[in-house]
């Protein structure tokens, strides 16, 4: 058996229904891709002077969550007008190798092209650019091969820039790119072989959305059905589910926009747990979808939904709870099979939350824009065990590998152990 083919079978395993701990952060949301871990041991407390293992200076702000595989760490990153992927050893903070991976960047909004997180697993990364570019290196930062989505295929016409992140997906990468608020061109869903970056498939993905609805910030997901895997692509007004071998839509559910809205683009991204598709829209509604079916499913696969869902974070789940967080700092916990409220609109630090909240060791990880975490309980009782403040702005995601935490701002990447044990 290769390397590849080994680290590829642990993917499988961690993506699927099996409960074991994670030692590795290989997505933007994790092992499982629900913003889970099973880590234990992490710190609850820190500060610039507290449970800080080392701390690496940045360049600038990004969305870009960091992905870990052992000693190995990936961080996409804007530096002036370019783009970088730094490979940073893990338990020291020493940057192992720095790639350029084009120009061009530059701020739509409070974003820049270093948005979106790369992937692994464990033999090579793959990363993609807010300009549309798509790479891959091996773990000595040897680039394998890249790809120009926007000189193949048009440009991509996103209101504040592109920030869908790569789905690897046993030997294939999969890439998103709906769009239409500045073009008329399609959007589209394409399946790259992540060994040589050729196509396997690239299919269109239509929709009616009108102005700003068509565009999406999401990453896909995948879905364990009777029939097997398939491919969970949301926004555009709609949620699809696609053949990985073909990419053929198979199922789609709509309900996301139910008021025909022309703003209604769509940033948190599907989350599969506990046999349930949750798919967040602009807040109002996040629709719970059971998988399987064909055609039309969006009034017979329609499990349940909530009229007060997030907006930017990306919902995190054991499977049992789902946890939702809030862009104005409430966080609430609902039961995943009924959609019942375990807690809800529970008050954490003040603030604007654009990172997503992390599940870990019994905790709730809920960082906002100014660097400021709320740890609190996981499970049927609402409790704040503690607020962390750390220096700088924060848009990103935090992740968590063999017991340490890794938190990025726009002045250091912190690296944050419990020195308690």
């Amino acid at each position: 058996m290769s390397l590849r083919t080994a680290a590829c079978v642990v993917l499988l395993v961690l993506f699927g229904a099996f409960d074991v701990a994670a030692e590795n952060w290989p997505h933007w949301r994790g092992p499982k891709a629900t913003g889970a871990s099973g880590e234990t041991g992490l710190p609850t407390s820190w500060s610039e002077g507290e449970n800080v293992s080392w701390k690496l200076e940045l360049p600038a702000l990004s969305g870009s969550t960091p992905i870990i595989w052992g000693r190995h760490l990936f961080l996409n990153v804007g530096q002036g007008e370019e783009l970088f992927l730094w490979a940073i050893d893990s338990g020291t903070g020493e940057i192992l190798w720095r790639r350029q991976l084009g120009d061009r960047n530059h701020m739509m909004r409070k974003q820049n092209m270093s948005s979106p997180s790369p992937v692994t697993d464990g033999e090579s990364v793959w990363v993609v650019t807010g300009t549309g570019l798509v790479k891959s290196f091996d773990f000595r930062g040897e680039e394998l091969w890249t790809r120009n989505l926007p000189e193949e295929y048009g440009p991509i016409g996103i209101q504040w820039g592109y920030a869908s992140s790569p789905l690897l997906m046993g030997d294939a990468l999969i890439v998103q790119v709906i769009h239409g608020m500045k073009t008329d061109d399609p959007s589209y869903v394409l399946s790259l072989d992540a060994a040589t970056g050729k196509n396997r498939w690239r299919v269109e993905r239509p929709s009616d959305a009108v102005m700003e609805s068509p565009d999406a910030y999401t990453t896909p997901a995948v879905v364990e059905t009777g029939e097997g895997q398939q491919i969970v692509i949301s926004g555009a007004d709609y949620v699809t589910g696609h053949d990985p071998a073909t990419g053929r839509e198979i199922w789609r559910g709509g309900g996301l926009n139910p008021r025909g809205r022309a703003n209604y683009r769509v940033v948190a991204s599907p989350v599969v747990a506990g046999g349930l598709i949750f798919v967040p829209s602009r807040v109002n509604p996040l629709l719970t979808y059971r998988p399987g079916g064909e055609g039309d499913i969006t009034s017979t696969h329609l499990a349940w939904s909530l009229d007060k869902g997030p907006d930017v974070p990306t919902p995190a789940t054991d499977g049992r709870y789902l946890y939702i967080l809030r862009d104005r700092g409430t966080l609430s916990n609902y039961d995943t099979q009924t959609g019942d409220a375990v807690w809800a609109e529970q008050r954490v630090a003040p603030g604007t939350y654009s990172a997503s909240p992390v599940l870990a060791d019994g905790k709730v990880y809920a960082t906002n824009e100014e660097g400021v975490t709320t740890v609190v309980k996981a499970g049927p009782e609402f409790e704040i065990l503690a607020e962390n403040e750390l220096d700088g702005y924060t848009l990103s995601s935090i992740a968590v590998s063999e017991g340490r935490i890794f938190l990025r701002t726009d002045k250091y990447l912190y690296c944050l152990i419990n020195r308690a044990l």
